[in-house]
């Protein structure tokens, strides 16, 4: 079943891609709940004219995430947490990430953060997707609390 979807889904695809997936998981959950519409003849022809006219747009936007990229690359993150010598009482995760990121003055949806759960100190890297085509490398460090 093809369809076209009307926002990102994750592990399907991006707003206004045509995509193949399970007739079920389209009928069932896709459409109902707006997340994409039928890829019909007539609504491929829509959204191919939709898509010429975003081009320009879109290439500002693209030219913003990677200007944002480049400020977060420099940005130096460390989060620090409670710990016993180097295994942490708890763990890290994409949402203390995104705390960091906002005391560092930088404001990032924590969905959009993919890093994993870390359980130990030490240095890490997390993937931020800015847009579809700019995904940016973020190092963070762990740090153990001093008591």
């Amino acid at each position: 079943m093809e369809i076209i979807l009307k926002k990102d889904v994750q592990n399907v695809g991006f707003k206004d891609d045509i995509v193949a997936v399970k007739a079920g998981y389209g009928r069932n959950f896709l459409i109902p709940q707006g997340f994409a519409h039928l890829a019909t003849p007539s609504a491929k022809k829509v959204l191919a004219e939709n898509l010429k006219q975003k081009a320009h747009k879109e290439a500002k936007v693209v030219n913003d995430a990677k200007a944002l990229a480049e400020t977060l690359k420099a940005i130096e993150i460390k989060i620090s947490a409670k710990a016993g010598g180097e295994k942490l009482f708890g763990s890290i995760t994409n949402i203390d990430i995104a705390e960091a990121l906002e005391k560092a003055g930088q404001t990032i949806d924590r969905k959009f953060i993919t890093s994993g759960i870390v359980k130990r100190t030490g240095k890490y890297t997390a993937n931020v997707r800015l847009h579809r085509d700019v995904i940016v490398e973020l190092a963070y460090e762990i740090i153990a609390e001093k008591a």
